[in-house]
């Protein structure tokens, strides 16, 4: 007697563990062990299940991603993910160029010691050994880790809210305007989570002897400038990543858009994902030097208040002097940040891909219908 294809039985097995060419096989397993027949109840529990054929038993080891299950677009969830790949994006690229960021803190702070990139590697070999090298490394990928996930999902919540507010004929054609806002609204926040780890990061990278890192550093720093201290570096912190960070989303998102326009003969989503993903590292990296120009005078005072106990923005005007502020460490930041921005633009999108989102760049975002 056939047996009623009740819809219940679906759900004992989680249909996206199985491709569809494993269906047979599956209906014929649950069809004999899930359900006894009804007109044999003790079939069940005193027989035994017929084996399936081998035709029904071929099984197909490619497992795709039911398409009920991906990830809306702008939903909670969609928001939650670009900031779990701002996390990746920004923590471990951060981690990985420690060596320059420590060269590069110590050349603004003594320059007469750390005279260029090249003395300034010899002498901190020379002084601490291949351990100096990653001084610090706890603080930068905790505190950019942490910076990361609030720039990158405060970043796609404020670019959809404000485009939202603008309508769709603003939104595109003031889409540059709308970048700008809703970078430096999430790097607002972004450095508010950031700024204490930046504080013990410098403290530890630039005096030798201070702490070993973040877990002796924290409580040395607080016991002598309390916890307040911590957040002295707030506004020229600010001043140097808010520019930076409307200088890295915006001129990204049109350098893209320009990429898929001019240079790219198909549309973007005509091209394969390789090929996007070398699109957001080139355009990140080309970002990342503009980046690095614009808030390179606030990174110099950044580095010099949180190594000087008191200091002030004024004392560090008056010691580094206006010209100092612009150039001191320039070429190696614009190097580590333009390798910087482009490693995080192409981590980030790689994890977007992975999970089944598209690669960013293109233009705002489609307002709401309502």
């Amino acid at each position: 007697m056939a047996i009623p294809d009740y819809p219940s039985r679906h759900s004992l097995i989680p249909s996206f563990i199985y491709s569809s060419s494993l269906k047979p096989l599956r209906t014929a397993i649950l069809d004999q062990n899930l359900m006894p027949s009804m007109d044999n109840p003790s079939r069940h529990s005193d027989s035994h299940p017929t084996p399936p054929s081998t035709a029904e038993m071929r099984p197909n080891f490619m497992i795709p991603a039911p398409a009920e299950k991906r990830i809306a677009m702008f939903s909670p969830a969609y928001y939650a993910t670009c900031t779990a790949g701002g996390i990746f994006s920004c923590g471990l690229t951060h981690m990985a160029v420690t060596p320059l960021d420590l060269v590069k803190c110590n050349m603004q702070i003594n320059p007469t010691k750390y005279k260029n990139i090249t003395s300034g590697f010899g002498v901190l070999f020379k002084e601490q050994g291949i351990k100096g090298f990653f001084r610090g490394w706890v603080p930068t990928l905790l505190g950019y880790s942490a910076q990361g996930a609030c720039k990158f999902g405060f970043y796609e919540f404020f670019k959809k809210y404000y485009s939202d507010l603008a309508g769709p004929e603003n939104a595109a054609k003031y889409k540059t305007l709308i970048f700008l806002a809703g970078s430096a609204s999430a790097e607002v926040i972004a450095d508010v989570a950031l700024c204490p780890f930046e504080a013990i990061k410098v403290r530890v990278q630039t005096q030798p002897g201070f702490a070993r890192g973040l877990a002796d550093g924290l409580p040395k720093f607080v016991k002598a400038e309390g916890a307040a201290g911590l957040y002295k570096g707030i506004v020229p912190l600010w001043g140097r990543q808010i520019p930076y960070t409307m200088m890295k989303f915006s001129t990204f998102e049109n350098i893209v858009e320009a990429i898929y326009k001019y240079a790219i003969p198909a549309p973007k989503d005509q091209c394969s994902k390789n090929l996007q993903l070398g699109v957001s590292f080139a355009g990140g990296y080309i970002a990342g030097v503009f980046c690095a120009i614009v808030s390179h005078p606030a990174d110099n005072l950044v580095s010099f208040l949180n190594n000087s106990k008191g200091a002030t923005i004024g004392d560090a005007v008056s010691k580094i002097g206006l010209r100092g502020l612009f150039t001191r460490g320039l070429p190696l930041r614009i190097v580590m940040i333009g390798t910087l921005t482009g490693a995080q633009w192409g981590i980030y999108d790689a994890f977007k891909v992975f999970v089944g989102l598209p690669t960013t760049g293109g233009g705002s975002p489609a307002p709401v219908k309502k």
